[in-house]
């Protein structure tokens, strides 16, 4: 089949593009209103671009549900300059859909979830505690999508939390953290097998 998006129907029972890219990494980020009120939210448009210096990006669609105003972590994040990326997982999967409701503006999906929140070290955002990785970040550029109620964020990561129950060997051991994807429609996976594939040798001429 072939499709051209918002110009074609696809005559498939549900948009399969979302499934055309995954599995994707969930961001499940914290971020703080101007009144000090921590926002969670997870983010499925998210990726590491750079790792000198360490940069990653996650993408802010749309408005809230229901509402003519951008979304919580988008307007946070423009006022603060900071933000935190928690690694959202398995044992976490229903507090990451949960945290995705339209709670009104000013309600901390942390707390409203019974999640304890730490400290942050470099910035003011804390981070999740229970969560084995947090990455806490500072605001690079926001940049303007073709859409005007989107926007990609990008972010200096100036933090590293890792949690020691999180590390095997010396090893970021990810299949026991299990970290969460987001595949397409309303489904969802979990890293569980790890292999490792050596780096080729360069070809003989």
């Amino acid at each position: 089949m072939f499709y051209r998006p918002g110009r074609d129907p696809h005559g498939l029972p549900h948009d399969p593009l979302k499934a055309c890219v995954a599995p994707r990494p969930i961001a499940w980020v914290t971020s703080l209103d101007a009144a000090g009120v921590v926002n969670l939210a997870p983010f499925s448009f998210f990726a590491m671009v750079s790792d000198a210096p360490p940069t990653l990006m996650i993408s802010c669609n749309g408005r809230k549900p229901g509402l003519d105003e951008a979304k919580d972590t988008r307007r946070n994040v423009e006022a603060a300059g900071e933000f935190v990326v928690n690694m959202a997982t398995w044992d976490q999967r229903e507090a990451v859909s949960l945290s995705s409701a339209a709670y009104a503006a000013g309600t901390s999906e942390a707390e409203a979830l019974g999640l304890a929140l730490a400290p942050g070290r470099e910035i003011r955002t804390p981070h999740l505690e229970a969560a084995p990785v947090a990455l806490e970040c500072r605001l690079w550029r926001m940049v303007p999508l073709m859409n005007p109620d989107e926007a990609m964020i990008l972010g200096e990561i100036v933090g590293v939390h890792i949690r020691d129950e999180a590390l095997t060997e010396g090893h970021l051991d990810l299949a026991r953290i299990k970290p969460l994807a987001r595949l397409g429609y309303q489904e969802y996976a979990a890293v569980e097998r790890v292999f490792a594939i050596p780096r080729p040798r360069k070809p003989q001429d």
